[in-house]
């Protein structure tokens, strides 16, 4: 076991979506009930916040510049710079229930989308993408809680997890996901797949949500590396660095009562280590 260190103690309520943009050389990740972006140089350990209007679930750098990120209940381009916002759908908009969680790019520069349901966690949610002219398919129904996603070395596979069924699966990844298999199931872990990220060798790194814990999942299906955090709720991680050997990892604050956070004060803060892997740069938007 390894463990992970505090870099940055940002006390998000709920950090997420983390990623590593070679452009700019920072570590980027949101606040999503803090309704904040958050950006990390680790030259200079130096951090900044920039306040959002409404809650971002995910988010990716554009090929062009700007972001595309993912708010509660739309996908919009966004201009940090001047706050401009140039909406591109809503997100289920016929279920009230419903907002988007996790997602990323694939390796073509696709944005990939997931969402849940945050109000009776029925499993009536669902997955996009979205491509470079801006339409939307439906890549997967009948989701409660999407997570995890993050692709394979060569693309061809997506990797995923509906949370509350504690199981991370494979899917054949193309126009369409077909050969859906289990890659490993939680029902042995102590906590539930949260965010995800994929290593130079296929591995798939997973933050346990309440699990204290990131674990490697080797392409055989095995967990063959752990990593101890101090606190309770890990949420995503990432690997970044100008050599992306270094994981971040995001953690949450949220639901956790005065006790909890008294014991634990690091909460919400980022975590880093370096663990022996090297990861992969994320593909901007194609859009």
């Amino acid at each position: 076991m390894t463990n992970a260190e505090l870099i940055f103690d940002c006390g998000n309520q709920h950090g997420e979506g983390i990623f590593w943009n070679a452009v700019d050389g920072l570590v980027w990740w949101t606040d999503i009930e803090g309704r904040a972006l958050w950006s990390f140089n680790p030259e200079t350990s130096e951090g900044r916040s920039y306040p959002m209007r409404d809650r971002v679930c995910c988010f990716a750098p554009r090929q062009s510049g700007g972001f595309i990120i993912a708010f509660a209940d739309r996908i919009s381009f966004l201009d940090l710079e001047t706050g401009e916002e140039g909406k591109i759908c809503n997100f289920e908009p016929d279920n009230s229930e419903t907002r988007t969680n996790d997602g990323r790019t694939d390796r073509q520069g696709r944005f990939v989308v997931g969402g849940m349901n945050e109000i009776s966690g029925k499993s009536n949610s669902s997955v996009i993408r979205i491509d470079e002219t801006l339409e939307a398919e439906t890549l997967l129904v009948g989701v409660a809680c999407a997570n995890s996603t993050c692709f394979s070395p060569d693309g061809r596979t997506m990797f995923f997890a509906d949370t509350p069924d504690r199981e991370i699966l494979a899917f054949d990844y193309g126009e369409e996901l077909s050969g859906r298999r289990v890659l490993t199931s939680f029902e042995s872990e102590p906590g539930l797949p949260d965010g995800s990220c994929v290593d130079a060798d296929g591995g798939v790194w997973n933050a346990e949500w309440e699990g204290r814990r990131v674990v490697r999942v080797n392409p055989q299906g095995d967990i063959d590396a752990v990593i101890d955090l101090p606190v309770w709720k890990p949420t995503c991680c990432a690997f970044g660095g100008p050599n992306l050997d270094t994981l971040y990892i995001t953690t949450s604050r949220l639901m956790s009562d005065e006790a909890t956070l008294a014991r634990e004060p690091q909460s919400g803060g980022l975590f880093a280590v370096k663990p022996g892997f090297k990861g992969l740069q994320d593909s901007p938007f194609c859009g």
